[in-house]
């Protein structure tokens, strides 16, 4: 593991133990086997590694999902299952994401913010074509329902998320949320 990849994971462990502002980077540094200073050489600081944690999460939910689809359906199922393995897969930045995106300052903030708006409005897109009669604030709704609940796994029991159907589950709830516009 690379220095720079090693701060933000241990930055990440940090932040879900103590909170953001609960961890100062001389912490962050003595924790990586460095002197706090050091963290410099990569990150301003500690926002920028909170700010690089969250983009680095953006990326994996949202350009990874790129692709071509035969269907509008198609490429919601891919975009609900991508983003259910990636919450199970990485409750720790998730569970960070919830409790401190108050956190992130400028300019990140606005960075960040039109990242995930751009992200919502994509599902939006998606389920606006599954379901092209749905009224569009009740889609922009179940997208933000959908969403959600996928996120709410960082507050599962942990032996909830063991059991290997419960991604599937999770999957199939989402979907529902998300056909609700239908109805």
């Amino acid at each position: 593991m690379d220095r720079r990849t090693e701060i933000l994971t241990t930055a990440a462990g940090l932040f879900r133990e103590k909170g953001f502002h609960g961890v100062g980077v001389d912490e962050i540094g003595k924790r990586v086997g460095v002197s706090g200073p050091a963290i410099y050489h990569h990150f301003a600081g500690k926002d920028e590694i909170l700010a690089t944690l969250f983009n680095d999460a953006m990326d994996k939910v949202a350009v990874e999902t790129t692709g071509m689809f035969d269907t509008p359906q198609e490429e919601l199922d891919f975009l609900v299952r991508h983003h259910a393995r990636f919450v199970v897969g990485h409750r720790e930045l998730v569970a960070i994401y919830a409790h401190e995106h108050r956190s992130l300052v400028e300019p990140w903030r606005k960075m960040f913010t039109g990242r995930t708006r751009a992200h919502a409005e994509r599902w939006e897109d998606v389920v606006a074509r599954v379901h092209p009669h749905a009224d569009p604030t009740d889609v922009a709704v179940a997208v933000q329902a959908a969403i959600g609940l996928l996120h709410s796994v960082v507050l599962w029991p942990p032996k909830l998320l063991e059991d290997p159907g419960t991604h599937e589950r999770l999957v199939a709830h989402a979907l529902g949320a998300l056909d609700a516009v239908a109805r």
